[in-house]
Order: structure tokens, then sequence, then C-alpha cells
């Protein structure tokens, strides 16, 4: 079947999904539904509808970004709004079913909003703010909406359009339309793409390699995966042209093992490819050809760094090696070689889906388009959102994610993973784009965004992410392997009660020597988390250092927790659950806590019911002070 014929097909096959007679009902089963219920809950929904005799679709989508309101529920009913549903459980389904599809009547519980072509419309006031409304959509804008293993849906929302118009331009004229776009490299650096291009294509050599790094291993991380379990063709799409551009015959996905459900999509997404002339030889008649091999990582951080992860590929140990030369010139088996992750090459198949200056629309002068990141921590709203580049952390924050969980105090914002920083509350009016967060010394990273609460404590969050970076070090430049390990022990000091004051030039000194002297970018930007820390927090490792206290009550050595006498109803709870039998005392009698014995566990404050809180956590140590 020809380009033009397929197309016709999937728009009609698209719009019966939509405006057909036929209701359907769409489950969000990505890895975060998944983890809410989804799988569970799609076969109550199909056994209801079975038992009922309804005639009615169910179909499993990605996620469309709210993981916090998972499993999601959007149902297509002809002739009424597609409402949308959050949280809904099994419980729900027959209800939903009975009401909606059966009486025509609208179920207020749960709901979220309705389903536009790519955002959530506020409904009745229901949200005063929808989530999606701030987002602009461009990567994203099929995640959540269509299937992903059905071709068809993908190709009636302008899917492989891009490839054609590809086609009709040639190798010079694709990089010079991503030129135009303002593309930059959404894996960290933010390199311009069609730089790196330009490098590749102009090399003289019988074979060429394009490499799409999909292994992203920040923690908290889930930009990619996601994208690739809603909609993987949107990568292969932006891989052929990306191949087309430089002259590459050949393709890897370095993704890691830990992503079964990615995996399983991009396989069958580049089998459905193959198998209507999208992937492999004289692809849609153009005289082009381009394989996919998919290479599983194993899960090192460290092959995320482009020789790393091409050595891994060879079938070497993945460590780094020096540049120049670069991949573009020389990289996989010596050939020039193009490594672009996910999001990057994403974009690519949206800059060529739509017309020409489409997307440098979006964004700021140099930093262009949109970003998606994954927002997580102590935010009520939880997920993968997709904004334009220079809007403000606040806006981020306050309108997508809700304000901070609980209400509480936002102290600080951490950016670009283990490779970037933290800025202060102080700072939430920053501009998300490439230049700003570089001049306050963090990064933008591949798309991690930590939120933190004034119950973080800011020098253990240094020695977390100092910890990952020497644990994940490949060990083969000494400032990495050395250095990580010289600032981890001093923080384990600072945060045991045992710093001094001269430790904190030494960790500057340090950083700065470490990110100076490392070989790849693991070691380059390391210290990072460390550095912003010190810069926006000095205070708190004072506060550690000179009054051996921890302000958020998180460093065990240098807290306690007491029970409060005029509190304690002597209900016992806390002698019960205490591991070490460090609470004494008698039922309806006064407990008290040996600080000698007692680990710092918190469980006696967990357990201890609420409507007593007898006992509570202080900042210090109680056998020093008395």
């Amino acid at each position: 079947m020809d380009f033009i014929s397929l197309k016709k097909e999937a728009i009609a096959e698209w719009n019966d999904l939509v405006n057909g007679s036929v209701p359907a009902i769409l489950v969000g089963n990505a890895t975060c539904g998944r983890s809410a219920g989804a799988s569970s809950l799609i076969e109550k929904l199909s056994s209801k509808i079975s038992s009922k005799n309804i005639e009615c679709k169910v179909i499993e989508v990605g996620c469309i970004g709210m993981c916090y309101l998972e499993p999601i529920v959007s149902i297509y009913n002809p002739g009424n709004p597609h409402f949308v549903y959050g949280k809904v459980s099994e419980n729900d389904a027959e209800k939903l079913i009975d009401a909606y599809l059966i009486n025509n009547e609208i179920v207020n519980e749960n709901i979220i909003g309705t389903l536009g072509d790519t955002k959530l419309d506020n409904l009745n006031g229901i949200w005063e703010t929808s989530v999606l409304k701030p987002q602009e959509r461009l990567v994203l804008k099929n995640c959540g909406i269509i299937d992903p293993t059905n071709l068809n849906h993908y190709l009636a929302k302008k899917g492989y359009s891009g490839l054609q118009e590809a086609f009709q331009l040639s190798s010079q004229e694709v990089i010079e339309r991503i030129k135009e776009s303002g593309l930059r490299g959404r894996g960290g650096a933010g390199f311009p793409t069609w730089k790196k291009w330009q490098f590749c294509k102009d090399q003289q050599n019988d074979a060429k390699y394009l490499i799409c790094n999909a292994d992203e291993g920040d923690p908290g991380a889930f930009m990619n995966r996601s994208l690739i379990e809603g909609d993987p063709h949107s990568l292969i799409e932006g891989m052929i042209i990306a191949a087309y551009a430089i002259g590459a015959n050949t393709g890897y996905i370095y993704c890691r093992a830990e992503y079964p459900l990615a995996l399983e999509r991009l396989r069958q997404a580049i089998s459905q490819a193959e198998q209507n002339n999208l992937l492999g030889e004289n692809i849609l008649s153009s005289g082009f050809d381009f394989k996919i091999e998919i290479k599983e990582g194993a899960g090192a951080f460290v092959c995320g760094e482009e020789t790393a992860l091409i050595a891994s590929i060879e079938g070497k140990r993945g460590m780094p090696r020096p540049r120049p030369p670069f991949p573009a010139v020389s990289g996989l088996w010596g050939k020039p070689t193009i490594i672009n992750n996910v999001e990057t090459l994403a974009s690519v198949a949206r800059i060529l889906q739509n017309e020409p200056g489409w997307f440098s629309k979006f964004g700021t002068e140099k930093s262009k388009g949109t970003k998606t990141f994954a927002l997580v921590g102590k935010v009520k709203n939880t997920g993968l959102i997709e904004v334009p580049l220079g809007i403000s952390l606040k806006e981020i924050i306050y309108e997508i994610g809700g304000g901070v969980s609980a209400d509480k105090k936002l102290k600080a914002i951490q950016t670009g993973g283990p490779s970037g920083g933290c800025v202060p509350a102080s700072m939430i009016d920053l501009k998300v784009d490439y230049e700003s967060l570089t001049e306050a010394g963090t990064i933008m990273g591949s798309g991690g965004l930590v939120v933190m609460d004034e119950e973080n404590c800011m020098v253990d969050v240094a020695k977390y992410f100092i910890d990952f970076a020497h644990k994940e070090s490949c060990g083969e430049c000494t400032p990495c392997r050395l250095g990580t390990k010289q600032m981890l022990d001093i923080l384990e000091d600072i945060v045991s009660g045992k710093g001094t004051m001269e430790d904190l030039d030494l960790l500057e000194d340090l950083g700065k020597g470490i990110k100076n002297g490392s070989l790849c970018g693991l070691g380059q930007t390391a210290p990072n988390p460390l550095l912003t820390t010190i810069q926006y927090f000095k205070d708190e490792y004072i506060e550690h250092i000179q009054n051996k206290r921890c302000p958020s009550k998180v460093c065990k050595d240098l807290i306690y927790y007491d029970i409060l006498p005029d509190k304690c109803t002597g209900c016992h709870i806390c002698f019960k659950v205490c591991p070490v039998s460090a609470i004494s005392g008698y039922p309806k009698k006064l407990h008290k806590i040996d600080q000698s014995l007692c680990i710092k566990c918190g469980m006696c404050m967990d357990k201890c019911p609420d409507k007593f809180s007898a006992i509570e956590v202080y900042p210090g140590n109680k056998i020093a002070e008395d």
C-alpha cells in the first residue's frame, strides 16, 4: 500500500474512534499506570462491558503526564463530551459504564476535565487551574491520546508526514530546516542539533551511524521512557530523518534493560514501520535505506556519556575516552557517528511535520521550543510535563505542580539530575532556559526537576548525589574516581557532627578541581549539587559543623527523639514498636527514651497516635546537651 492510501486508511480509523457510533474507553497503561493498577482495571472494564453486552472498545494508551492521578480513564461517548477521570479504581468501573455508557449520565466523582486535541480543558470550575493548561505539548502531544501499538493512530496525527517532507528536500536542506528551528540537544548540554549533524555530514566516509541515547540514568527521571511507551513512532520517524540528513544507513537505540515496556513498544514500532516500507530498504520509494537495531544497556550511568555509550555498543566496557576526536568525526567503530537523545529526535519529527518556523515560535531567543521535565519531589502534582523554554520555576511549581506538598514551605529546586545543581526558593522567578540555568550554577540536563521543602536537609541532598556520582564513576580518571570519594568522606563527617569549617574550603577546592580535571561529563558535573548547596545554603553547613545540629531534622547523628511528658498517656505503642528496646515505661505511665540506645529510626514517632502526638524530633544531640 502506498503512503497516501496508508494515511487515508489511518485517518478513517481514527475518525471512527473519536467520532464514530461506538463508544471507546482509553486507559493509561504505561509504567506509571500499571504501577497504580491500570492492567487489572482494563480487565475489569472489559469484563463488565462483555457481561452487559455493550458495544465498546477498550484501548490502552500511554501516560498523559499526570502520574499522580493514575489510573486515568478517558471515555469517548458519541454525542457527549470526552470526559477524563483520574484515580479510577476497579470499583469505579461498573459505575462509569452504567452511568455514562448506558444511562447517559455524567459521573462527577474523580472527574478531571474534558479531552481536547492536546490539552485537558477546565470543566465547570472543577479545577481552578488545569495541570495541562499552562503546558505546550509538542513532543508529548500523542502521549495518553493514541494507542502506541497502533501505527494508524500515529499516522492519523501527522505521523511520518515529516519523513515524507524530508524526502522532498535534500539532506542539506533538512539540516537547514533544523537550524531554522533553533533546536538544541535535549540530552543536557544544549549543543545546536544542526551543527552536530553538519560536522558528521561533512565527513567523507564509507559508513556513518546514528545512535539514540535512551539510557536515561538520572534518579527520578522518566521523560524518555514515557515518550517511548506512549509514542514510539515519533522516535522512529525522527531517527530516519536524522539519518537521511547525515547520510547514515544504520541506527542504534541504546535503551536500558530496566525499561521492558519501552523496549517492547520499540520492537513493535520498528516491526510495523518495516512492514509498511517506512523503515528498511528504499523507504517510501526514496532510494534511501535505513535500519534500526536495539542495544540493551545494563544501567550504568556513565554510559549516558557519548564515548562510553559507543564503547558499550561495541561490546567493550562502558568507559569514556578523551575527545577530540569527537564522535561526529570518529565514533562507532571509528566511523562518523551522531548521538541524540529521545526527545531531540522526537522533536525532529515534529519540526518536519509542521511548516518552517513553527518550532521557533516557542521558547526564547536562544532557547527555542519546549522541554519535557519529570516533575517530582515535594510537589502536589507529580508527573511528566512539557513547557515552553523561558517559563519560570514559579509557574512550573505552582501553576502546573499545584504547589508544595502539604502546603509546606518551598526550600530548593534541583534541575539537571546528578549533574545539575540546587537553587534556593528565593530564585523562584528564575527562567528555565539554557542560559539562565547555567548562570545560576545548574544545568538543564535531560529534564529532571526535583522540588524540596523545609524538611529536606541540603547537606544530606549533596551527600546523596555525590554518593551516586562516586558509585557510578567508571574509575578511569583520578579526579573523578578519588575526588568524589574524598568529597563523600568529608560530607559524611559533616552530617555525623565531625566536620570542621576548613572542610568547606576543601570541598570547594575539590569540586573545582574535579570539574576541571575529569575526563568526561560525569566527573565534570558531579560537584554541581555540592557546589550549589554550599553557594546557596552555606548557613546549613555551618549549623551542622559549629552547632552540631541538623535544622531539617534529617541527619541521624545530629537529631534526637523525645517523649513529651504532658502528652504521653502511656498507651505503650512506642514501647512495643521500638526495635532496640530504647523506650521504657509501664502502661498508662509516662514513657522515656534512652538516648544512648536510640537508633533514630523514627518508628516510635510514626506509630504514636495522631490524637496524642506525644513524640517529637529535635535538632541536636540530647546526650551532649545534657
